[in-house]
């Protein structure tokens, strides 16, 4: 069964390494990146994890990029990734692996943390919506309110799952209606009971640094428009008005997004930002591709 999830959710990719600048993030185990909603690894020019990979491998990483549903449950996702871990393990003789996943990514890596402990050296969730995002219980609520902008949402993602899947030739299944459930506030809350470890247990807290032998870790951003020339800071800027309780990066609250050892909440990005999405147009006060070579310093010095 693993196999086969893995030939159908494609395997986790290393690409060709970067010129080597430095050794300073050369972690002992290796770096496995998880896309969020919407998500990819790599869809003609455009990266999901866009300079992230290279720069870390010219600092001495190793990193596999991997490729699940677009849009589907946390656990469907779960088992998607877990499927690519395992294999990726066996095949490169790996003892462990450090798991970042950005947005729904985070319940990705999560589950997968939960199912394998023994195959996970670290967890760290990016602007992932831990206790759900108050756009998708927006959304959720047009079912009764305006079942027409419902319709017409569910109908666009549907468009946009059928796109992606054909663009990366894949055949994924895709289920928009089960990835809204899992990020409203009471599918996130079904997730952490499940799911508990690494979740604040107080309102904007931090959750345990460690678990079964695992670091756990979070950061996130704030803001929306930042960027004229990036088309997502327009989405973001409008998503966000569907936020009342919290700062938000247009998709995930601030405390929303808070997971074991908060590193930090407020960096100056939004969501499509703390990926450097489109083409790196972000704002001027953050380097998002260094976060994640500073975080990989950080899991070295944490001898993993």
């Amino acid at each position: 069964m693993a196999a086969a999830l893995v030939t159908a959710v494609a395997w986790p990719r290393e690409e060709e390494p970067s010129a080597v600048v430095a050794q300073d993030a050369h972690t002992v185990y290796p770096i496995v990146l998880a896309h969020g909603l919407m998500g990819f690894d790599q869809m003609g020019p455009l990266a999901y994890w866009r300079g992230i990979p290279e720069r870390l491998r010219a600092h001495g990483a190793t990193v596999f990029v991997t490729r699940v549903s677009a849009f589907n449950s946390s656990e469907v996702r779960g088992e998607q990734l877990l499927a690519q871990v395992e294999a990726l393990v066996q095949q490169t003789g790996a003892a462990k692996v450090n798991l970042i996943g950005h947005s729904h990514g985070g319940q990705s890596v999560r589950y997968v943390a939960a199912k394998r402990p023994d195959l996970v050296a670290s967890v760290t969730t990016v602007a992932s919506p831990v206790t759900g995002s108050e756009m998708a219980d927006t959304i959720d609520g047009w079912r009764q309110t305006k079942p027409w902008a419902f319709a017409t949402t569910l109908a666009l993602a549907r468009g946009q799952a059928a796109l992606t899947n054909w663009l990366l030739h894949a055949d994924l299944p895709q289920d928009p209606v089960a990835a809204l459930d899992a990020l409203t506030a009471e599918g996130a809350a079904d997730f952490n009971r499940r799911f508990p470890v690494g979740v604040p247990q107080a309102l904007c807290g931090e959750g345990a640094h460690e678990a079964q032998g695992i670091r756990l870790y979070s950061w996130s951003g704030v803001g929306q428009f930042y960027r004229a020339a990036n088309p997502a800071d327009y989405l973001m800027a409008l998503t966000h008005q569907g936020f009342r309780r919290e700062a938000s990066d247009g998709l995930v609250g601030r405390c929303a997004s808070h997971f074991g050892q908060v590193i930090r909440d407020d960096y100056p990005m939004n969501h499509f930002h703390a990926v450097n999405l489109f083409f790196g147009a972000v704002g001027p006060d953050v380097d998002p591709v260094q976060l994640y070579v500073d975080h990989a310093k950080r899991l070295k010095a944490a001898g993993l």
